[in-house]
């Protein structure tokens, strides 16, 4: 294992958020922040408590995910992409380096992000609402499984997309919906049975639900099915990525 080639390629992505802190950080944080307001204010003054948990603190997981899951994909597709837009991607490719040591530096770099972005939204979110966490230990666990696995699937965008369009597609138009109708704002089980069928086949609700499990020790789903979950995507998008580099999927001309 070059240890020295993932350091190097870690520390020049993360040098990245620094650049543009604003961008990276300091946006999500607002955004996110706004959310608490909004729908703290607008809905919270209606819907008062959720299985017995308050709406403020309810929506918590669901808006720490979202933003999690957003900055993963974004960080990860674009660290990837940057090169092959630039053309030094075969520079890359050409040293020797190898492909476990490329994913686990972009990729370790983006999880670092959206995880450092999490944790800030989770601090901002105690300043709106009380907050508890019962399950510490499982709460990291989902926390860097999701922040793992959809930067791997970003990695993967990166490398998938021609041009800047097809880089934010998934990202814009496929999973903040999937995000906002996987029990992000509410408890599915607040819907008629056939919707609580449909919103099985979401995989964000598997997320959100066990990441909230971890908090309030309520979920929509068993909690050992979302982890299953989480691990069966990270598998997948290992297995797609090493496909991905050993054919030269849109890396070589």
């Amino acid at each position: 294992m070059n240890f020295e080639a993932i350091k190097s390629i870690y520390k020049f992505e993360m040098a990245r958020t620094r650049r543009t802190l604003l961008q990276s950080v300091v946006s999500p944080v607002i955004s996110t922040s706004l959310y608490f307001i909004v729908f703290g204010a607008a809905v919270g003054s209606r819907i008062q408590e959720v299985e017995g948990i308050s709406y403020g603190a309810f929506i918590t997981p669901g808006l720490i995910m979202l933003t999690l899951l957003g900055q993963c994909i974004a960080n990860g597709s674009f660290g990837i992409y940057f090169p092959k837009f630039t053309g030094t991607i075969y520079e890359l490719l050409s040293a020797p380096v190898a492909m476990t040591e490329i994913i686990v530096g972009y990729v370790g770099a983006a999880a670092t992000k959206g995880i450092m972005i999490g944790l800030i939204i989770l601090i901002t979110a105690n300043l709106f609402v009380h907050i508890t966490i019962l399950h510490p230990f499982m709460m990291m666990l989902f926390f860097v499984l999701t922040a793992v696995t959809f930067s791997l699937f970003g990695f993967m965008i990166g490398i998938w997309a021609r041009n800047f369009e097809q880089l934010n597609l998934i990202p814009m138009l496929v999973v903040p919906p999937l995000t906002f109708l996987g029990g992000s704002f509410y408890s599915i089980n607040m819907l008629p049975p056939v919707w609580q069928a449909v919103s099985h086949f979401n995989p964000v609700l598997y997320l959100v639900s066990g990441f909230r499990w971890s908090f309030f020790g309520i979920a929509d789903v068993n909690p050992l099915v979302s982890l299953g979950m989480i691990s069966f995507f990270l598998v997948l998008c290992l297995g797609t990525l090493s496909w991905m580099f050993k054919t030269g999927y849109r890396l070589r001309n």
